[in-house]
Formats: structure tokens, sequence, C-alpha cells
């Protein structure tokens, strides 16, 4: 289409706006093409082709954002495709989530995982577009607190549990205490500041436990509460890890 031009040129012609202004209202989800909406402001359209703004547009200020995500075992933690990362997709998200915000294109804007997690196990995932979220949960990931729940077989000995919470050493990173009970006969519950991949599975063996599962349940002060396997909710503006 050699007479087409970009979608925010002709937005910003027929709204008689800039074409920043052009392009935050396509990014943010007000602009249609034959009525369909359309969030790039590159996409070419014809002459001939109606374009329009939907109803309630408004100019808004493009807010980063944080996603929780409840990620299923066998799954890939990656900022990749094919990872766990396409399970964000509107029929997804958690029903009765709160934070008022829309399902846009924009949101996947340099969004990043902060949280590895093993392709065994399952549970809570954190993706950000916030500088500050993403430096808490890597840069200060020794500060944060992690809560794990293990299904495992075996028995533990005498004075196994005391020794498990004194700590153990892994892979160069010193032994450090962390909680850990029994929830039942075979669940064990661990409490510790972000572990590397393996780490508990590493703590099971060495007591002679088998790691039968894993599903990790908090991160931070935030649990994975409400989410079933697959779903995603924002984080809401007053919620802290």
């Amino acid at each position: 289409m050699s007479d087409s031009v970009r979608l925010a040129k002709r937005v910003a012609a027929e709204q008689s706006c800039s074409r920043g202004d052009a392009e935050r209202y396509i990014e943010g989800g007000w602009v249609a093409v034959d009525g369909e909406r359309v969030e790039e402001p590159g996409y070419r359209v014809a002459p001939g082709q109606a374009v329009s703004l939907l109803p309630g547009a408004r100019l808004e200020v493009a807010r980063p954002v944080t996603i929780l995500l409840h990620k299923p075992a066998g799954l890939y933690a990656s900022d990749e495709a094919g990872s766990a990362r396409d399970l964000i997709l509107p029929e997804n998200l958690m029903p009765g989530d709160r934070s008022g915000l829309r399902y846009l294109k924009r949101m996947f804007n340099g969004l990043r995982l902060v949280t590895p997690l093993e392709r065994a196990a399952s549970g809570l995932l954190v993706y950000t577009q916030e500088y500050p979220v993403a430096r808490k949960l890597l840069e200060e990931s020794r500060h944060v607190e992690q809560e794990y729940v293990a299904h495992v077989s075996g028995q533990l000995k005498e004075g196994d549990l005391a020794r498990l919470q004194r700590g153990l050493a892994y892979e160069g990173r010193a032994a450090t205490p962390m909680k850990i009970s029994w929830q039942n006969e075979t669940h064990l519950r661990f409490a510790l500041k972000t572990p590397d991949p393996g780490f508990i599975e590493y703590v099971c063996d060495s007591a002679g436990l088998r790691l039968q599962a894993l599903r990790r349940i908090r991160i931070g002060r935030l649990p994975m509460a409400g989410l079933a396997a697959g779903q995603w909710r924002y984080r809401l503006a007053y919620e802290r890890f």
C-alpha cells in the first residue's frame, strides 16, 4: 500500500493532536481501524480505512506493571515465548482482579522475569516492568524471604530437622538459617531467603528425603493466595514485596 500512512500520523491529523498524543491514544488501546482495536502506532492504514477513537478514549501516562503468575509444573520460567509467560492472556486473568488495569500490548514492553523457578516446580512467578521491583527481587534477593511447600517421601532421623534449620552451604553460598516445619506427614514447609535453583532438592537429599514436588507459595510479603494454576493478576499499587 504505497499510499498508506502510519496510524499515529492519521490519528494526529484527524484528532488535531500531536504525534506523541496520537501514539498514547493508540498504545492505550483507544483507537480502532475498521472497528478493530489496533495498538501499534506504526500500523499502516490505507486512505479508505476508517480510523476512530473508541468510547471513553483518554490520554493516559503508561504505568509500568508487575504481574504475579501461578506457574504449573513442567513449564519453563523465562522471558521467552514457549515459557510460562505465554499464560499471560486475558482469559487467564484471575477472576476478581482489583487492579482496574486494562490488558494492553504495551505491558509486554521490557517485561522480565525476576524470580527464577525450576521447570519441575510450580508456584508463584513475578514478571515486571518496574525498576524498583526488579532491583528488590534481583539485586537484593538475598534479603527477600520465600516460602515453599515440598512434597517428600522418606523419614527424617532424629536431629535432622534442627540440623537443616541451621542451613547448608550450597555451590559457594554460605549456610544461612532457614525455617523448616512439617505441614503434614508428607509435606515440608520451607521459609528461607531466596534460594538458588536446586537448593531445596539438595537439602532434601542431604537428609535422605526424596523430593516429589515443589511449590512456591510466597515471595516476600506477597502470597500466591487466590491464583489457580495458570492464572495471573496485576500487583496492586499498595502491595510491597
